[in-house]
Formats: structure tokens, sequence, C-alpha cells
């Protein structure tokens, strides 16, 4: 991706969040030059990839693939010590015309919730022994306390304020309704690690590979200066 996608994918997800009202931690704010001078009390911040990320799947076709996100809060599996946190919270925008891969986490287990916009479509499939799809036998979802079974590949639409529960191995995708305009979605999960529990089918990867075209409006979580 050009440095100038990600500026205005940044820009575009700020302004929803301001039209949905949802303020932001500090540290969203930091430009490259504050954080450049921020010390070791925003370790917390540096160590667990809090913050600003996009994602293309590294597949440089963002309007189709991928989307914009924060990461308000998470714990560390590498320092369980230092940073306990045993959960994580994340907010997510996506255009119409932008998806989000088939993919099932080994260990966490989460709730997407519609926090405002249009309308997200999620798809699920169970997974065999072999971590495959499972294209035959049917899910069982539990939507706002709403335990219901449905055929392998149904899209789940939620509305704003609904919500899914996603347990490991279950195969999931999402994308937005035709029509119903972009969509704000929460993740509240247990403790997210990006570089190791993410199983994709078929397989993409995570991060976008950047191209410098113009000065970053804000860092993303993986750019992160040392403390001085």
């Amino acid at each position: 991706m050009k440095r100038s996608e990600i500026n205005a994918a940044l820009r575009e997800m700020e302004g929803m969040l301001r039209e949905q009202r949802i303020a932001l931690p500090d540290f969203c704010a930091f430009t490259p030059d504050e954080w450049a001078a921020k010390g070791h009390e925003y370790d917390e911040v540096r160590d667990n990839r809090l913050g600003w990320d996009i994602t293309d799947y590294g597949l440089d076709r963002f309007d189709e693939v991928g989307f914009s996100l924060i990461t308000l809060r998470n714990g560390n599996h590498a320092k369980p010590e230092r940073y306990p946190k045993s959960y994580a919270e994340k907010l997510l925008y996506l255009r119409e015309g932008q998806y989000s891969p088939m993919h099932f986490h080994w260990s966490k287990m989460e709730d997407i919730i519609n926090r405002g916009g249009g309308n997200v479509l999620i798809r699920v499939y169970n997974s065999l022994p072999d971590e495959e799809l499972d294209r035959e036998s049917a899910v069982t979802v539990h939507t706002d306390g709403c335990e219901r079974v449905v055929p392998a590949g149904t899209q789940i639409r939620l509305t704003p304020g609904q919500s899914i529960t996603i347990t490991p191995y279950l195969y999931h995708d999402f994308e937005v309704e035709r029509g119903s305009g972009p969509v704000l979605l929460g993740e509240v999960s247990q403790c997210n690690d990006d570089e190791h529990d993410n199983r994709f089918n078929p397989p993409v990867g995570r991060f976008p590979r950047i191209t410098e075209d113009e000065t970053p409006y804000r860092l993303l979580c993986s750019e992160y200066p040392p403390a001085p």
C-alpha cells in the first residue's frame, strides 16, 4: 500500500468515529514526532501493538480485501508477568466493497459487535480435524444470547447493536452488506496475537508492504520507535 492510501484510510476511520461519537485514548492522537519523544511510560502501547493498524492481507488490494482498525487494549502472551491482561478490545472500520478473508483462531474467542453504520455479513463454517473448512455440517451460532443452528456457509447479518460470538476453530469471514453503508465494528476478545493465532484459508498475509509516497499521518502499531 502507498502511505497516502494509509493516511486517507485512517482519516476516514477517524471521521466515522466522530460520527458515532466514539472518543479514543490519547495515544491514538500522537504524531510521529511526538512518538519519537515518548519514553518507557508508553511501553505497553509499543509492546502490545496498541493503536492504529491497517491490513490488506499482503494483497495490495485494500479497496477490495482489507480494513482499518485500532487496538485499544491487549495483553501479551510472551510477557504475561508484565502484561497480565487476558482480554483485548478493537475497533474495525470497513467500507462497502471491503472483505476480510476466511479464517479462524486457534486460541482466541471473540465477540464481533456492529457498533454503527451499515450492516455486516459474517459467513460461518465449522473446521475439520485437518483444519480445512467443513462445508457440510451445520454450525451452532450465538448472537446476543440467542443460540441457533444454521447450515454451513450461512451469512449472519448483524445490524447496528447486534453481535456474534466466534469460538476457536470456527471459520468466519465478513463483508459489508451492499447498499447499507460503511460499518464500524467492535471486537471484544481474549488476548490477541496476530502473529501466531490466525489460520487463513486460503493462506494470506496480515500486514501491508508500505510504499512511502508521503509523510505518515499516524504511526501504525508496528512502526513505533523505541523509547529514547
